[in-house]
């Protein structure tokens, strides 16, 4: 790891010596050999330039002002105290401002990108010191044209509007977020900025990658030592605590959603995040966490046993029927393939599982496929975009169905900003994929197969030894190249894992 050199750039491009001492058993660095190292000398400055004129050329006009408002500072109801701020995701891929107040203009014809911050205000420099000035946004913080305080913004917008607004909108995320302080009568246009955004952000660039990229190596090292400590630990809570623990004393201060630490039967619901039960007894622990990188995700799931052994011939029969679904999928991603014909797979698998296992009877794999029973032990999808969102935007969801009405059997409603389609889209290079999926035995899923018309598929006394496993899922992040596939999670799974959590016995 080229420590000098990340030491030598801002906090926000470098992982400490002092904290992976502290947090992380470099003997573990060591032998899965993590290795950070900055692309290019300019690592602190996000391309905000690039981004914006990506969005411009997607909403295919030459003229017009994009005006993005950030994350304002937000108090708490009926305290002094604030919300944690997390920046708007829009606002951050066409800035890179993580910090809160700001906005932003762009004039298309101009290619003139404006960055708004507060107003300096003194009684808040003493409290909390001061806000970000246009000199240091300007000069070496940010890719942007100029740097100017809030209090011009609403000039600088009717100076615009006055030339331009009678041809060419103001391009807006939403209706409700016109600027204030402006001329009446302006023209907007709410319904296109957002598409195309959308549209930009499915494809990451070689910035974006190299920030998910990091923070998958971040989530790596937090799940090896939850690894190396579980046979220790006696309560969810402490998982939860040792993974952010690390995350923290890497750099990495923020989620990028909340821990799942599901033990026993907690692991068959899908969100599950109490985190607060006794792990005595419980056969295997789902932790489904990610680490963000300067607000980029990843998204991580590994299922273990508190033991470095398989605590039943039920524990090891699911995890391999979850782990082929995940690996005969991933050796398909490649520019052009279907994510959905991958979802499909992974159905296949598990039933054929399932039907080995005697969990499921009575009919051939396509048959029940097609009555879509499969679902009660696979309810969700198999995957999602990853980026500034651990569910992230894109102009279509890759869960997309094409209109063939025998597969309606294995899709699912949707649950994420990308909802599900009937357009069919293919992978392409630069998109960030999870692969995720999952078996699992919940009895109130099974209670609810009993009344269904495929409930003569489920032998329910075969199933019922299978619910003390609780869950198996298996997730990963992969980057669609041009010639195939990167895995970009180093998080270690199988055989891997096993002897991790045996060494740290």
């Amino acid at each position: 790891m080229k420590l000098q050199s990340l030491r030598a750039r801002s906090r926000d491009c470098s992982l400490t010596d002092d904290a992976l001492r502290s947090q992380v058993d470099t003997s573990i660095i060591q032998n899965y050999h993590i290795h950070l190292e900055l692309l290019g000398a300019n690592c602190d400055k996000y391309p905000a330039k690039q981004h914006v004129r990506r969005v411009a050329a997607r909403l295919g006009v030459s003229h017009g002002l994009i005006y993005l408002e950030g994350k304002p500072t937000t108090y708490l109801d009926d305290s002094d105290q604030t919300v944690p701020f997390r920046q708007r995701r829009y606002f951050y891929y066409l800035s890179g401002v993580d910090e809160p107040d700001c906005y932003l203009t762009y004039d298309i014809a101009q290619d003139r990108l404006i960055l708004y911050v507060p107003d300096f205000d003194l009684r808040r420099a003493i409290w909390m010191g001061p806000t970000l000035t246009v000199d240091e946004a300007q000069e070496s913080r940010y890719d942007v044209d100029q740097a100017r305080y809030y209090s011009s913004l609403s000039d600088d917008i009717n100076r615009w509007a006055a030339e331009n607004n009678e041809h060419y909108p103001i391009y807006l995320l939403h209706a409700s977020e016109q600027p204030t302080g402006t001329a009446a009568n302006l023209q907007f246009d709410a319904e296109q900025l957002q598409p195309a955004m959308d549209t930009c952000r499915g494809v990451k660039d070689k910035h974006e990658i190299d920030q998910i990229r990091r923070a998958n190596k971040v989530s790596g090292l937090a799940h090896i030592q939850v690894l190396r400590n579980i046979s220790k630990m006696v309560n969810e809570t402490q998982i939860e605590g040792i993974f952010l623990d690390t995350c923290v004393s890497l750099g990495a201060k923020n989620q990028a959603y909340g821990i799942i630490a599901a033990s026993g039967e907690n692991a068959a619901t899908l969100h599950y995040m109490k985190n607060n039960e006794p792990l005595a007894d419980r056969q295997f622990v789902c932790l489904d966490a990610g680490a963000e990188w300067n607000c980029y995700a990843s998204d991580v799931t590994r299922t273990f046993p508190l033991q470095g052994r398989w605590p039943s011939d039920e524990a090891r029969d699911t995890y391999r029927i979850v782990e082929k679904m995940q690996e005969e999928c991933i050796k398909r991603i490649r520019k052009g393939v279907r994510f959905l014909d991958l979802h499909i797979l992974a159905h296949v698998i598990a039933i054929e599982g399932l039907l080995d296992l005697g969990i499921l009877k009575g009919g051939s794999t396509e048959e029940i496929r097609k009555c879509g029973v499969s679902r009660v032990f696979f309810p969700h999808g198999l995957g999602h975009h990853v980026g500034l969102e651990v569910h992230d935007v894109s102009e279509k969801s890759i869960m997309a169905a094409s209109g063939e009405q025998e597969d309606d059997s294995v899709l699912v409603p949707p649950t994420s900003r990308s909802p599900c389609t009937f357009s069919a889209p293919t992978l392409e290079p630069g998109m960030i994929v999870t692969v995720e999926p999952g078996v699992y035995f919940s009895r109130l899923a099974l209670q609810n197969a009993k009344q269904q018309p495929y409930a003569k598929y489920i032998d329910f006394n075969v199933a019922a030894r299978y619910i003390p496993v609780g869950g198996v899922r298996i997730e990963d992040d992969i980057l669609v190249t041009d010639g195939g596939y990167e895995n970009l999670t180093t998080a270690p799974k199988g055989e891997k894992m096993l002897e991790i959590i045996r060494r740290g016995q």
